[in-house]
């Protein structure tokens, strides 16, 4: 295989296209954010952000955090991320002061995100993106109460959606989609 350039370059052509496909998504959520005044200025300011790795479990990715705002405490982020082999996601990742303004509409969503097919992270560790029971729950398999203590108990919310990787015709349409229902999530 070392001696063979194919699939590398096969790869190679796949990561650009879906920093591609990233990009148009970062244009088209910036635009829906317009109408959204709700959130804070540094979340709104800070600039969209595109990063990939290679070893998330030993397999490529590529993220978009948008919007965002990371330090210490404080975490806002909407994250757009593919997964080779595995899928995309779009996640809402609030901590700190975030969690904290967005917690009850969060709950008063319970609804709308079981009926949605979200899923609630039930991980201890905020920084991971996989779909195994032993980090996210589907809202549906979570009853009121137990969603809104998991809520309340947590240093951070992690609400996330899943898009398998045979529905790439419609990917752009369903990233958007997920997009407008997690910030409507956070709406008065």
């Amino acid at each position: 295989m070392v001696a063979t350039t194919d699939w590398i370059l096969t790869k190679n052509r796949v990561i650009q296209k879906i920093n591609q496909l990233l990009s148009g998504v970062q244009t088209a959520q910036q635009q829906l954010l317009q109408s959204f005044a709700m959130l804070e200025m540094e979340v709104l300011t800070s600039s969209p952000r595109i990063s990939k790795g290679e070893n998330y479990k030993g397999l490529p990715w590529v993220v978009l955090d948008y919007p965002r705002y990371f330090n210490k405490e404080d975490v806002f982020t909407i994250r757009t991320l593919f997964w080779w082999g595995n899928f995309f996601s779009v996640t809402l990742h609030v901590s700190g002061i975030y969690k904290t303004k967005y917690e009850k509409k969060v709950i008063n969503s319970f609804e709308s995100l079981k009926t949605n097919f979200f899923f609630v992270c039930i991980n201890e560790g905020q920084w991971e993106h996989h779909f195994e029971t032993n980090n996210y729950l589907l809202v549906s398999d979570v009853n009121s109460t137990d969603f809104e203590e998991r809520i309340h108990k947590e240093s951070f919310i992690k609400l996330a959606k899943k898009i398998p990787l045979e529905q790439w015709n419609d990917i752009e349409k369903n990233l958007l989609e997920i997009f407008s229902q997690l910030i409507n999530t956070l709406k008065d």
